[in-house]
């Protein structure tokens, strides 16, 4: 079945073209591209795409707001942010309100596909970069460097290997157990360490490290 996709995006030659990116793919299929979250909202509410590809920076309603209102209604849809912006202040934003995935807008095509099929399965896509200066973030906000103290050793593996960017299948045949498995470690993993999602879990993680 292919995976539903909308777009958020305000400027018009970047949403034409993520459009022509997802039309490219046999597995993906886009339902929609909305110029602002305004008049994107009642769609993805009303359609229930799998992934919605969310700008940060729209007019009106933010995409970090949008955001934050998807998830009150729709928890378990996926949104990953596709935007220019790298501040670790906006990044940790869109990641409170429950962003699933953050990718610069400069990612190249087949970046962005691979992103919708890993969140999609589980994931938390996001760019190498912006992962350091995540995990910069919580380490200058001071989180407890005790946190994941608690964490069984199988469930530290698991983070261990999530936190250097493998999926969940690729833990899954790393440690000899299935993705389901896998799926349930992450989530014993998020709620122990107290995080709304897997790409809190994985930043925290990696700022204890420093």
């Amino acid at each position: 079945m292919k995976k539903t996709v909308v777009i958020v995006e305000d400027d018009r030659g970047l949403r034409e073209q993520l459009v022509t990116i997802l039309e490219t793919a046999p597995d993906i299929k886009c339902l929609g591209a909305f110029m602002s979250a305004e008049e994107a909202l009642p769609e993805i509410l009303s359609k229930l795409p799998d992934v919605v590809l969310m700008d940060i920076k729209l007019p009106g309603m933010s995409g970090i707001q949008c955001v934050a209102e998807i998830k009150k209604s729709a928890p378990n849809m996926q949104v990953i942010m596709v935007t220019i912006y790298e501040d670790s202040e906006r990044i940790f934003r869109a990641l409170k309100s429950g962003a699933n995935g953050y990718l610069v807008k400069s990612s190249p095509p087949e970046q962005l596909l691979e992103a919708i099929r890993d969140v999609s399965k589980g994931g938390a896509p996001m760019s190498s970069h912006i992962a350091s200066k995540v995990v910069k973030h919580f380490h200058l906000v001071g989180n407890s460097p005790t946190e994941s103290e608690n964490l069984s050793p199988r469930e530290r593996e698991v983070l261990d290997l999530l936190s250097s960017g493998f999926i969940y299948k690729e833990i899954g045949d790393k440690l000899n157990i299935g993705t389901e498995t896998v799926r349930t470690y992450v989530k014993n993993i998020c709620q122990k360490m107290h995080v709304r999602s897997r790409l809190e879990a994985v930043a925290r993680h990696k700022s204890e490290s420093y």
